[in-house]
């Protein structure tokens, strides 16, 4: 039985949400083909994740044995949202693209998900590169919408764009590799034209095709 963990982090309401719009799209098509799915959802643009603060930063790096238990109630929503990642095999991310890059709500949820002993380890006897993911074989599907155009690689604005390179840069910390990651995004949302209207359409068809795919693919793995 896949299980999918469905993250919103648009700060608009659901009605006037295009991205809680894809990402509900994606699930009730997934569940249309794989019925038996465990479906996880947080809200996070509606329920903000609290921002991590010194005595977060002491207590996750702060032995568990030797954690006080003011510590480990610090660390109890980190848990369960670790917890929540975990246990998922397919992430769908509702990720509107705020001022170029993505919404604080989600900043705080990778901060408190990226956790040393919990996600990754940390060894300087690696070298250059003593971080080592703990999580591994997951996916990633980013449902996304942007304000203006030409923000996907070769576009008009690839350059402005900080939301998709900073999600690929965090994934490993869910477990996600890069050739696992899939966006499919809403452009033209302030221009309000034929070609918004035109957009939307596009991801909506990308969005249903891609859920069932996936799916499907993980019906025949069960």
């Amino acid at each position: 039985m896949p299980t999918l963990l469905r993250i919103d982090a648009s700060a608009q309401l659901e009605e006037r949400s295009l991205t809680r719009h894809l990402t509900g799209l994606f699930t009730r098509t997934f569940l249309a083909e794989a019925p038996t799915t465990q479906v996880i959802t947080r809200d996070v643009g509606l329920t903000p994740i609290p921002a991590i603060d010194h005595h977060f930063i002491h207590a996750a790096f702060t032995p568990p044995e030797d954690r006080e238990p003011w510590m480990n109630a610090r660390l109890a929503l980190s848990d369960e949202l670790i917890e929540e990642v975990a246990v998922a095999d397919i992430l769908v991310m509702g990720a509107p693209m705020y001022n170029y890059g993505m919404p604080t709500a989600l900043k705080g949820w990778i901060d408190q998900v990226a956790r040393i002993g919990r996600t990754f380890s940390f060894d300087l006897a690696r070298g250059d590169r003593p971080i080592e993911p703990i999580l591994a074989g997951k996916r990633l599907v980013v449902l996304s919408s942007r304000g203006e155009f030409g923000f996907a690689r070769g576009g008009v604005r690839a350059h402005l764009n900080a939301l998709d390179p900073g999600l690929a840069a965090c994934a490993h910390y869910f477990g996600v590799a890069p050739s696992d990651i899939e966006t499919i995004a809403i452009e033209y949302q302030e221009f309000k034209d034929d070609r918004h209207r035109a957009s939307v359409e596009t991801a909506e068809a990308r969005t249903r095709a891609l859920a069932m795919t996936l799916a499907g693919a993980a019906a025949q793995a069960a």
